[in-house]
């Protein structure tokens, strides 16, 4: 397990999250949620337990928006509220425990150290956008 380091690109808000080895990858994400969200072609992202993050600062001032996924269940986004950097997500299907990180916004992901370990939303992937690693065309089979 090793810790990461995270912050928003104002600065109010900065985190730290512990990352199992098979969890230090990127998650890419190519479903339209995400492409609106970031106002890209995906997102980079990894499941965690709620427990691996700590937010160090502005926690208690983190902005929530809420939308509804495939599943009918509710998706909570958790941004810094002055600058709307989002830094995680908790998709109520998932459970309790479970948050879907921004890994994007780690040191190693802004660097390059964290490598693409999957893709999920194969299907809308935009026509451009190159295959990186293995691609599933909604979510990876259960």
């Amino acid at each position: 397990m090793s810790t990461y380091n995270g912050h928003c690109h104002c600065g109010q808000t900065e985190w730290t999250a512990k990352l199992e080895s098979d969890q230090q990858g990127h998650i890419l994400c190519h479903c339209d949620t995400c492409k609106y969200l970031s106002g890209s072609a995906y997102t980079l992202n990894q499941i965690i337990p709620k427990s691996a993050l700590n937010i160090t600062k502005g926690g208690d001032k983190l902005g929530k928006y809420t939308y509804y996924g495939d599943s009918g269940k509710g998706v909570h986004c958790y941004y810094c509220p002055n600058c709307t950097t989002h830094v995680y997500h908790h998709q109520e299907i998932m459970g309790d425990d479970k948050i879907v990180l921004r890994t994007g916004l780690l040191k190693e992901g802004i660097d390059g150290t964290l490598k693409p370990a999957a893709e999920i939303y194969g299907k809308v992937r935009l026509g451009w956008a190159p295959e990186v690693a293995q691609t599933f065309d909604t979510l990876p089979p259960s």
